[in-house]
């Protein structure tokens, strides 16, 4: 915990100047000059932001999901008290863009922080600069944490459950099996191994194709029952390469055959779920969703186009009983808020830091909480995902979290999340619990300037938009 040592001495001189020069030192306040003692040390001296650091990992590719949406570009946070903390996302022009309204503040007024940088633009933040933004205040509130020597979920209300629970994108979680025997496996039996795993829910794609029993679990169309195979995402992540063919209407006939099999894989009391990523008009997003009632998915991820999600998803609630998870290439509280306040989705994919931050995410988990709907964060790079580690342990509603790591190692991280039994537990390392190795990171650029923005300010300090 930093203290302002320089203040307590200061004052401390003055009262031992005092009783030497033999006038008499008055207490003026009513609290025990212990007490006042003990509060001065507790208080945090405002921690300024000098530099803002940006760093590729090694698994960087400026051409792949990891330059965006899933940014793992790390970013660090520099103050003059010698506290670093470490965020993750954006891009070197995002970053750049928001850094200015940034540098100079008090790491600790995370709330003044992130007003100004969403306002300080001419345009408020498009989802790449949101990206950014979010990648600096959880930094902002790994600082915070640290100062506090804390960690974060207490900072938020504390535990809320004792784990947080999980799916992995590819279906089977990678490294449960070894590659051989889990490209022989059908869909049942990746399902089955999952629950066994301790996993919460088995996740497919919209492209998925049933296990045809034939040898080596193929599947009809070819390739690895419940693996991607060509122009089908089966249980992988995205659907297929891109420019492949997908037949929305004889797809539907697949999908129902292999959640058939799936439901018989995790048994009746096992989870799970499909993302059907937009692929399907309205029209076809209800029949399918209609015909995967009896199998009961533990929820259904983007069943329609996002830039439709408000008009339709409202329709498509009062057609079907399926539990509707939106919102992973989504930004703010103001898209998820009205489906969440009218209870036409059962699951926000909030995710850091696209939401703008833990700041943001906040304010969702408050929308989410006050009508009931749970959150199932999307995955993206590891300092990001100890972030929702920390949100969704204080998240009193239901919590699934997206997360592809298993209990291996992150090269380039030290210390990272723990997670076991296909569960992720809390510890308690202050701040966002995680640490950096900068050798195995490629450094990119510094910054160190800021620069006034066009926000205005009310009358009593508080920012308001030009």
């Amino acid at each position: 915990m930093d203290v302002d040592r320089r203040g307590f001495a200061k004052s401390l001189t003055g009262a031992v100047g005092a009783i030497a020069a033999g006038r008499t030192v008055v207490d003026a306040s009513p609290t025990p000059a212990p007490a006042l003692l003990a509060r001065a040390q507790a208080r945090l001296a405002p921690a300024t932001i000098t530099r803002i650091r940006i760093f590729y990992p090694p698994n960087y590719n400026p051409n792949g999901p990891q330059a965006f949406p899933q940014s793992n570009m790390v970013v660090l946070v520099d103050t003059d008290t010698g506290i670093t903390g470490i965020g993750q996302g954006g891009s070197p022009d995002t970053v750049r863009n928001v850094a200015r309204s940034v540098i100079g503040k008090n790491a600790f007024d995370t709330e003044m922080i992130w007003q100004a940088a969403f306002m300080d633009g001419f345009y408020s933040p498009g989802k790449e600069r949101l990206h950014a933004l979010g990648a600096i205040d959880l930094a902002l509130w790994d600082i915070k944490g640290k100062a506090l020597n804390v960690p974060l979920y207490q900072l938020f209300g504390g535990k809320a459950r004792e784990h947080i629970e999980l799916y992995a994108t590819s279906g089977l979680p990678q490294g449960l099996v070894p590659p051989a025997e889990a490209a022989a496996m059908g869909l049942k039996d990746r399902a089955a191994a999952t629950m066994a795993a301790g996993y919460r829910v088995y996740r497919v794609d919209g492209g998925i194709l049933p296990s045809t029993g034939r040898a080596g679990g193929a599947a009809v169309a070819g390739g690895a029952a419940g693996a991607p195979a060509a122009g089908a995402g089966g249980g992988g992540r995205g659907g297929g390469r891109g420019g492949s063919v997908f037949d929305s209407r004889s797809r539907i006939r697949l999908i129902i055959q292999a959640v058939e099999q799936i439901r018989e894989g995790v048994g009746p009391d096992g989870n799970w779920m499909i993302d059907l990523h937009q692929k399907f008009d309205f029209h076809e997003a209800v029949e399918v969703c209609r015909l995967m009632e009896p199998y009961r998915p533990f929820c259904v991820e983007d069943p329609l186009r996002e830039e439709q999600f408000r008009t339709q998803i409202p329709k498509l609630r009062l057609l079907t009983t399926v539990p509707l998870a939106p919102g992973e290439e989504w930004g703010t509280r103001a898209d998820f808020s009205p489906l969440v306040e009218q209870r036409d989705i059962d699951f926000a994919r909030a995710s850091l830091p696209n939401v703008g931050g833990i700041t943001e995410m906040l304010k969702i988990m408050a929308v989410c909480d006050t009508h009931k709907v749970g959150i199932v964060p999307h995955f993206t790079g590891p300092v990001a995902t100890a972030g929702h580690m920390h949100t969704m342990m204080a998240f009193p509603g239901q919590v699934l979290m997206e997360y592809n790591q298993g209990e291996r190692p992150v090269p380039y991280m030290p210390e990272f999340l723990d997670c076991k039994n296909g569960k992720v537990w809390p510890n308690d390392r202050p701040g966002l619990g995680v640490s950096v190795d900068e050798k195995q990171l490629t450094f990119i650029e510094a910054m160190t300037e800021a620069a006034p923005g066009i926000t205005h300010r009310r009358p009593d300090g508080s920012l308001t938009h030009w």
